[in-house]
């Protein structure tokens, strides 16, 4: 049975006041459920990017009310009172660019956020080696960013959002920065990770050709939030 994993309501972004005021998200209403990959689509400065920062405790709303994995998390205040704490243990990002720390390995990117939440060193690397081989890069453990291609180096990010195993993935414009074959690739990946991995995953996206692969699409204009049938 599906589970409400992201509870949006009402949930408000506005930046400045009076005339100069931007309203850069209208009082959005949507839940997400465990296992759904949802699209958010819209041109550049519709609110798309400012709608996942505020699911994802990076920027504070203006009022709404955010409910996470079933934990209250914002009514017109934050309720945790650390929001970092919440991200690293319950959230994995995804970006545009992959972000890889370029000093790292491939095992020490994907371990990282595992050990800074206290996890062993063993199953930390335990979990990072399961992941990897499962999205098809376990050779490249020793292998530094700057060795892998852009469809590696996003397959890697991928792995290090899984990391923590996270109950939503928050996707900024994953495949933007591929070609047309691995960005697919990319999306039918994430599509079998939140069914497999019963994730609730987010993606911010303007590419029209990826529809197909969601099960539901958000539309974000002028910062209003609507469901597409």
């Amino acid at each position: 049975m599906k589970r409400s994993v992201i509870a949006v309501e009402k949930i408000s972004k506005t930046y400045g006041s009076g005339e100069s005021a931007v309203h850069a998200i209208k009082e959005a209403t949507f839940e997400i459920f465990s296992g759904e990959t949802v699209a958010l689509l819209g041109p550049s400065g519709s609110g798309k990017t400012t709608l996942i920062t505020m699911i994802g405790c990076i920027t504070e709303p203006s009022g709404g009310k955010l409910t996470l994995n079933g934990s209250l998390v914002y009514d017109q205040k934050w309720y945790i009172n650390d929001t970092r704490k919440i991200r690293r243990e319950n959230i994995g990002f995804i970006f545009q660019s992959h972000n890889l720390i370029p000093f790292l390995n491939v095992q020490d990117n994907v371990t990282l956020i595992p050990l800074m939440n206290r996890v062993s060193s063993k199953e930390s690397l335990e979990h990072a080696q399961e992941l990897l081989e499962y999205l098809g890069v376990g050779d490249k453990l020793d292998k530094f960013p700057s060795q892998l291609s852009g469809g590696q180096s996003q397959r890697v990010a991928i792995a290090r959002s899984l990391a923590n195993n996270p109950k939503i993935i928050l996707a900024d414009e994953p495949t933007a920065a591929l070609d047309s074959e691995r960005a697919l690739s990319v999306m039918e990946l994430l599509r079998k990770l939140a069914q497999e991995q019963d994730v609730a995953i987010v993606v911010v996206t303007h590419d029209e050709r990826m529809l197909p692969l969601f099960d539901r699409i958000l539309r974000v204009e002028d910062g209003v939030v609507r469901e597409e049938h």
